[in-house]
């Protein structure tokens, strides 16, 4: 299960480039295990480090400023998360601390995994963000309220499915979710077995 997500006022970092892909959060080299922990040294490694396979940090990289050092979300451009399907881009986001992630458009797979594993995607439009981006302040997300704010008052809303948002509420993955559901789906299973014996011949019998 991932940690229930409802409200966080946290520092997000701007990284608005537009097709940020996979293998750019985490490359292939990078993805050592096929767990979820080890994975933040290598989060964004390509840019954060000054040469492959080092761990020299590149002062020019946003996540290596120190206004930026213990930011919970990232500003991105379009498109983000495109590229291969692989969880581990995601998964090296949380373990570095990323609740978060504000962006125009997200690829599809990777907008499912996030809801996954407790990170929020959030869809705004590309002008709001780089309004946001231009206020170095702290930044609110409210999932119950499907709201980003600002500490001057300014807000937006924005649109998340309600299986997503009910997922992150609760801190469930596809997993947890099904199991929401497991009296009707125990009772199917009886109603079945007596619709179709013939089905469950080869159970084990006690």
């Amino acid at each position: 299960m991932a940690h229930p997500f409802t409200t966080l006022t946290a520092i997000a970092a701007p990284l608005i480039r537009d097709n940020i892909d996979t293998d750019a959060i985490i490359p292939s080299r990078e993805m050592k295990s096929t767990g979820k922990t080890g994975l933040a040294d290598g989060l964004f490694a390509p840019w954060r480090y000054l040469k492959p396979g080092a761990r020299d940090p590149d002062p020019a990289f946003v996540l290596n400023q120190p206004a930026y050092a213990n930011a919970q979300m990232i500003l991105g451009g379009s498109n983000f998360g495109c590229g291969s399907s692989r969880e581990h881009a995601v998964w090296a986001l949380a373990e570095y601390g990323i609740r978060a992630v504000i962006a125009p458009i997200f690829a599809p797979i990777f907008a499912g995994n996030c809801t996954r594993n407790g990170i929020v995607p959030v869809v705004l439009p590309a002008d709001v963000i780089a309004e946001i981006a231009a206020d170095s302040r702290p930044v609110t997300v409210d999932l119950e309220q499907q709201r980003v704010s600002l500490a001057d008052g300014r807000r937006w809303s924005f649109e998340i499915g309600a299986e997503a948002r009910a997922m992150l509420l609760e801190g469930l993955d596809a997993i947890d979710l099904t199991f929401k559901h497991r009296a009707e789906i125990t009772a199917f299973q009886a109603a079945d077995r007596k619709a179709r014996p013939w089905i469950y011949l080869g159970e084990l019998t006690a």
